[in-house]
């Protein structure tokens, strides 16, 4: 294998897990916290994915209505709508995107109805950045293999 196809290679099994379908992974960030907002966009981006941010659940439903994400990173506690209320609303229009719940109260019930609901995962507060990237690379992975891609 020549130099070149070797650094081809190289550079893709490094970012194996952000190019999907020719294009980066996108990722929406749900939060009505700005400094999480920030933290996850600037965590997440420096990971290579195509992050976008939403205030809350109605503005993220409208976002996912235009924009094909790959995976929803919500809070769980916000006004009007919360993160299981988003994830409820998600799975009724038959999507298959990802969602990663957020919380800073680890309640069974609430992790029980997550998963019940279908979320990929749920994390608590506060986050470890390790964790984090793992977790969103994991399930990520585990979508491209669902999809066949």
């Amino acid at each position: 294998m020549s130099d070149q196809a070797l650094t081809v290679a190289y550079f893709y099994d490094i970012f194996d897990s952000v190019i999907s379908w020719g294009e980066r992974m996108r990722i929406l960030v749900v939060d009505d916290e700005e400094g999480a907002q920030e933290l996850f966009n600037i965590i997440l981006t420096d990971e290579g994915y195509d992050v976008s941010v939403a205030n809350c659940g109605e503005e993220a439903l409208t976002l996912l209505k235009n924009i094909p994400f790959n995976l929803v990173i919500t809070d769980i506690k916000m006004p009007t709508m919360d993160g299981l209320q988003l994830l409820q609303e998600i799975r009724k229009t038959g999507t298959k995107t990802d969602v990663i719940l957020v919380t800073a109260y680890g309640e069974v019930e609430s992790y029980l109805k997550a998963m019940s609901l279908g979320a990929a995962e749920y994390i608590n507060k506060p986050i470890r950045i390790k964790e984090l990237k793992r977790i969103v690379h994991k399930v990520l992975t585990e979508q491209r293999a669902r999809s066949g891609n």
